[in-house]
């Protein structure tokens, strides 16, 4: 099985309801998104995924989310924007279009600080 990663950044603002501590406020973070992207085999270019689609595809995601406040979101209007929560709502729009091109989505990790992530998969 061939695996490939891409990390990407964003920076946006959140608060998470009911929390009873200092990130109930509205404060801010850098996100770092990492991208895991596997495939049984290559295509006739050698490649699983060509790294510049897949970025593309994980930018137009960030882009979504990037700059803005995310409890604003549809997807968060309900729900708290946790790192746990940016992964899946990442995961779930990238899903179908890498799928697209062949490869499975393995994983989406969203580090909120550099010592600090939360993954999703489907395994």
């Amino acid at each position: 099985m061939f695996e490939l990663k891409v990390v990407s950044f964003f920076s946006a603002a959140h608060s998470l309801r009911e929390y009873k501590g200092k990130c109930e406020a509205v404060h801010g973070h850098n996100w770092k998104i990492e991208v895991i992207v596997e495939r049984k085999d290559l295509n006739s270019q050698g490649l699983a995924i060509d790294f510049t689609d897949l970025k593309a595809l994980l930018k137009e995601v960030l882009d979504q989310m990037d700059h803005k406040d995310l409890n604003q979101i549809d997807f968060f209007a309900k729900q708290n924007p946790s790192s746990e929560r940016i992964a899946y709502f990442i995961y779930t729009k990238l899903k179908k279009p890498v799928e697209d091109r062949g490869c499975k989505l393995k994983k989406v990790l969203a580090w909120e600080q550099r010592d600090s992530c939360a993954g999703y998969s489907q395994e």
